[in-house]
């Protein structure tokens, strides 16, 4: 241990040793047998046989059989050990932090996070989930987002090494349609699918649906560690105490801008609504054919993106939720917490900020959507652009990309009284309710694969920086792979990610329509701003009011 290098003592603790070793194996999801654990004990091997098995005589340790027959077996930490070596962690975390002056006054143990770093290579499904494909004679089926993400790692999870499944039970739609599906699938008797990837605002819907198992019990017994995933990014599958999906990637909406126009204009990168405005006026030429920003100003999906994204960077969020807490997360909302707050100055700041922009946007902004930005500015047709970091990645890995080498990625800037809070979005791996339960097992084996640092790091090395584990945005090879990883981090680190602006409540696809309509009316011109967000919180307040909320 690194306290006993520093300071030799005489005798060590064997028990520590090997509660300690089994821990750190169990977090890396490294398999243990009694004989290495023995060996990690630092004492007589005889002594330490004795020792393990009072632990195990004691609920410190559980036994795992690891063939059919039960003869052999494997050890892991009991999830009562678990749960008290995370707050043993926990407490050590928050008195490092007072002892060295990082924060000034108590807070929640929850408001720290733990990080770490891992150093396996194997990509390779462990060989229980390859033999119990192979045993079956079963290949698993996924229903999955048609994005550039999905669209990649159906390649490598249908490579021969992985062999999770052949291409045709791969089945990729795009987010409406995906959502239909989703919903078909859940009136059938019996699911089409062992594993679906849902949109994290979709949470809230889906549970109050019963689409999708609760996996705390198979979550407790696997080596997927909640330490390794930001708070905020971890609770976007969570609800009410239940985990109902693990992160399979999360990407961050971040402004992109190119930094040799920037650098040779002498131009400082924006961080407030005003500084941002000036920068789109500054560079704004397109007689030379370049335009000053790109945004989702499409009806619809993507300008009520938008304006929610906005509005957290006013510091609100389309509801009254309370977000003095850290990581408040909107399945605690109740009552009045539920109530729309559209119609407020940071609505009218955020219409009068897209208003502002407008001129120096592209010329179809207000039909741009997710892939028509990314293009302008992967064309060099635009010096700024919000985007996702998941699109993103195609600046620097795009055969096409005029703007490689050329971006640097800026945290989104403040609007009035506000700060940058940082939308956080992604995808989680749920499993049906109405999957058959001899595949529930096998569907879960496959998403702890799937999610694991190995699989993660190796989709970064192949040009998608959104993993949502601290692990791999710790390990060089992947941070290394491109400057957004390291971006990302650093914000998770400050607590600038926020889940809230797109609250995930059941209603969010109604909150989404309604929005989308009324923005936009007020972008093109056809009513003024404060009758469109007039219109959208009356409708607003009528739908949470006939849902029972207040």
């Amino acid at each position: 241990m690194p306290y006993q290098e520093l300071v030799p003592i005489a005798e060590e603790d064997p028990s520590w040793n090997i509660l300690l070793y089994l821990i750190k194996q169990n977090l890396s999801g490294a398999t243990v047998t009694i004989s290495t654990l023995a060996s990690a004990a630092s004492i007589p091997y005889a002594t330490a046989m004795r020792r393990i098995h009072e632990l195990i005589g004691e609920g410190f340790i559980v036994k795992k059989p690891a063939s059919d027959t039960g003869k052999s077996f494997t050890l892991a930490p009991s999830p009562e050990l678990i749960k008290s070596f995370e707050q043993y962690a926990r407490r050590i975390k928050s008195l490092l932090a007072e002892t060295f002056g990082l924060r000034s006054k108590p807070e929640d143990e929850e408001d720290f996070y733990f990080g770490g770093s891992y150093f396996a290579a194997q990509i390779i499904p462990p060989p229980h989930l390859i033999e119990s494909l192979f045993r079956g004679k079963r290949e698993l089926r996924f229903l999955l987002n048609y994005d550039n993400y999905f669209a990649s790692m159906v390649n490598m999870w249908a490579d021969f090494r992985n062999n999770m499944s052949s291409r045709k039970n791969f089945e990729l739609l795009k987010l409406p349609e995906l959502h239909d599906r989703m919903i078909a699938n859940a009136a059938r008797r019996e699911s089409e699918f062992d594993i679906v990837a849902i949109n994290t605002p979709w949470l809230g819907e889906s549970v109050q649906k019963s689409l999708f198992r609760p996996l705390n019990t198979f979550i407790e017994n696997s080596s997927i560690s909640p330490l390794d995933f930001h708070p905020s990014v971890w609770s976007m599958g969570t609800w009410r105490g239940q985990q109902y999906g693990v992160p399979i990637y999360c990407t961050i909406e971040l402004l992109a801008a190119r930094t040799d126009l920037f650098t040779r204009d002498r131009i400082e990168f924006p961080s407030t609504f005003n500084e941002t405005v000036a920068a789109a006026k500054h560079f704004h030429k397109p007689s030379k054919g370049i335009y000053g920003i790109s945004w989702n100003g499409a009806r619809g999906m993507p300008i009520a993106s938008t304006f929610m994204f906005l509005m957290g960077c006013c510091g609100e969020s389309i509801l009254n939720l309370p977000k003095s807490r850290l990581f408040f997360t909107v399945d605690k909302a109740v009552g009045e917490q539920l109530r729309p707050q559209i119609l407020s100055d940071a609505g009218l700041h955020v219409l009068d900020y897209l208003h502002q922009l407008i001129p120096y946007s592209t010329p179809d902004i207000l039909e741009t959507d997710w892939d028509r930005r990314t293009t302008a500015f992967l064309t060099g047709q635009t010096a700024m652009a919000y985007c996702w970091t998941v699109r993103a990645a195609r600046f620097e890995y795009d055969i096409n990309s005029a703007v490689r080498h050329k971006v640097t990625y800026l945290q989104q800037p403040r609007g009035p009284g506000g700060a940058s809070n940082n939308p956080i979005g992604g995808f989680l791996l749920c499993i049906p309710s109405n999957l058959p339960e001899d595949r529930v097992e096998l569907a879960f084996e496959a998403i702890a694969w799937m999610t694991s640092p190995e699989a993660m790091k190796a989709n970064v090395q192949n040009g998608f920086p959104v993993a949502p584990r601290f692990s791999v945005s710790a390990d060089p090879e992947a941070a290394a792979t491109s400057p957004i990883v390291s971006v990302v981090d650093k914000l998770a680190k400050r607590n600038l990610l926020k889940s809230w602006p797109r609250p995930p409540v059941p209603e969010y696809l109604s909150l989404e329509a309604i929005l989308g309509e009324e923005i936009h009316r007020a972008l093109r011109g056809e009513v003024s701003d404060r009758d469109a967000l007039a219109s959208a919180q009356d409708q607003v307040d009528r739908l949470m009011q006939a849902a029972g909320y207040y």
